[in-house]
């Protein structure tokens, strides 16, 4: 594990252990995969389509806003890149991870308009898998490339809502 850091470190980078949305891709697949072969109860359509469409869309917005805040500060959006600006606008006046979050949602309105339950399953170890292999990783990665400012922005921002 140690060594995992150093060589982080010497890269300059988070040192993720997969593109982000590529595990909530893959939690949605086991999800969908589980739903497939053992099928859940149905769903009311003003469930499935009210509270799915609304997650499905405000996920995406929050997501693309996440995106377009970097973007304004002329930082990467690759986590396997350096990070040249800490950005604590947009969405990051509310959330450390608003893309992840703005992911989650979608996530969860997706399983919803389709009428699945499984995925919600498969939800949990997604989440897991983004805060130990993703967050908690970038969020060194932050402390030791902007010190005090990222301390800073840590104490007064929660990590999701």
């Amino acid at each position: 594990m140690a060594s995992i850091a150093r060589q982080a470190e010497q890269r300059d980078t988070a040192d993720v252990i997969a593109p982000p949305p590529l595990i909530y891709l893959a939690g949605l697949v086991a999800g969908f995969s589980m739903e497939a072969a053992m099928p859940s109860a149905s769903l009311p359509a003003a469930m499935r389509l009210g509270l799915g469409g609304a997650l499905a869309v405000v996920g995406a917005a929050l997501a693309r806003s996440f995106f377009r805040a970097l973007a304004r500060a002329g930082t990467t959006i690759s986590p396997y890149s350096s990070s040249s600006a800490l950005v604590t606008t947009g969405p990051y006046r509310f959330s450390r991870n608003p893309g992840y979050l703005g992911m989650a949602m979608a996530y969860a309105g997706t399983a919803l308009l389709a009428g699945a339950l499984w995925p919600f399953a498969s939800l949990v170890p997604t989440l897991l898998l983004i805060d130990r292999g993703v967050i908690r990783r970038e969020e060194r990665y932050l402390r030791r490339t902007f010190g005090a400012d990222y301390a800073n922005y840590r104490a007064r921002t929660r990590r999701w809502l």
